[in-house]
């Protein structure tokens, strides 16, 4: 399974991601984050604070972590339609 290898903060509640199998893109969290572990990366100077985790996922220092399997899929087909189209 591909690990996110960088993970930098973007505008408006995006991430830029690159993975150990050099799939690289960026992902939207602006609709996801609700509940009470994602609610606090509302504020901008949390969700700027994302690193990685020792298991290649995102994560920041409120206990909140995205799994890597999920990002790359959705990266890498966002890719596929992109390359199509």
């Amino acid at each position: 399974m591909p690990q996110v290898i960088v993970v930098r903060p973007l505008d408006e509640y995006r991430l830029d991601l690159t993975f150990s199998d050099g799939v690289q893109g960026v992902v939207s969290l602006r609709d996801r984050l609700f509940g009470p572990v994602f609610e606090p990366l509302r504020d901008p100077t949390l969700f700027r604070q994302v690193f990685v985790d020792e298991f290649g996922a995102p994560c920041w220092p409120n206990g909140a972590d995205l799994a890597p399997d999920a990002l790359h899929e959705q990266i890498r087909s966002a890719l596929e339609v992109a390359s199509k189209g």
